[in-house]
């Protein structure tokens, strides 16, 4: 298995330069954007508000393509965009390192996570209508969630977990939370952890997969 000295930035930004002449200029100006805010994220390690934002943001350097590019909500092919690449990531994934992450490092964080309603999406918007009709949607949820992780349904967890992930991001960024709040310090402490350790193997996945189409860039650069 590939080890945590292998997945730091310095040998990941080394891979890349290496092994750029490899990879067309799409799939290089990707990686070298996403390296460049896991490099921040790694600058801020006594700043998980500021970490968890620019981990955040690498994460969507990878992800985020011209297909799901929108300035409104999420549409179902948006949504179907993503999976795609969750799925993809993945079947890639030969070693597991994806698994062993959300398992054995972070079961405990991935858990409260599954488990905290302040990150789930109907929570919010139920409590903007007025109604109680996220309780059903969450424990349906949350058992699925449980279930992904102790059947090793990678994807279905992986993408649980990131779209917990995601509605704490928009809180952060949207202005909803304050600035090193103690209110919801837990669960940016743990997902800044989380993904500060999930983004190098998701670099390390597509350095090793640049054969694969992982769709154009939503802003590429501009000669």
């Amino acid at each position: 298995m590939t080890t945590q000295t292998e997945l730091s930035f310095a040998a990941l930004k080394q891979r890349l330069r290496d092994q750029r002449d490899l990879f067309n200029q799409l799939h290089s100006t990707r990686l070298h954007r996403a390296l460049s805010w896991l490099q921040a994220a790694e600058n801020q390690a006594d700043d998980k508000d500021i970490q968890f934002i620019s981990v955040w943001i690498s994460f969507s350097a990878c992800s985020f393509s011209s297909a799901n590019a929108s300035d409104g909500a999420h549409s179902l092919a948006e949504q179907q965009d993503f999976q795609r690449f969750i799925q993809q990531l993945v079947e890639l994934d030969k070693q597991q390192k994806i698994y062993h992450c959300l398992w054995h490092q972070y079961s405990g964080p991935v858990k409260a996570l599954i488990k905290n309603p302040y990150v789930f999406a109907p929570f919010w918007q139920s409590l903007r209508d007025n109604n109680e009709d996220w309780h059903a949607k969450f424990d349906r949820s949350s058992v699925d969630a449980l279930n992904y992780l102790s059947r090793k349904k990678v994807p279905e967890l992986l993408g649980i977990v990131l779209d917990r992930l995601q509605v704490l991001h928009n809180q952060v960024v949207g202005g909803g939370a304050t600035y090193q709040s103690q209110v919801n310090r837990e669960q940016v402490e743990d997902g800044a952890r989380l993904l500060m350790t999930l983004m190098p193997i998701i670099i390390d996945i597509m350095l090793e997969s640049s054969e694969h189409n992982w769709g154009e860039l939503a802003y590429p650069v501009v000669n």
